[in-house]
């Protein structure tokens, strides 16, 4: 449990980064994913969680076998 509320507080703070070093840079980032049709966002957004998952999955293997 610890590990995971560690991991969610480091989630929370490289996603809050942009927002506070570029507020002007993500509104207008926000404008453009606004204007993209649900399907690439949500293509996007799978590419995402596959290539999270496979980091995860070698990382929790140790980086072994390379």
């Amino acid at each position: 449990m610890e590990l995971f509320l560690c991991v969610i507080g480091m989630v929370m703070v490289v996603e809050g980064l942009p927002y506070f070093s570029f507020p002007e840079r993500m509104k207008d980032l926000m404008r453009v994913m606004e204007q993209k049709d649900d399907t690439t966002l949500r293509l996007m957004g799978a590419a995402l969680v596959i290539l999270g998952l496979v980091i995860v999955f070698f990382a929790r293997r140790g980086l072994t076998g390379f």
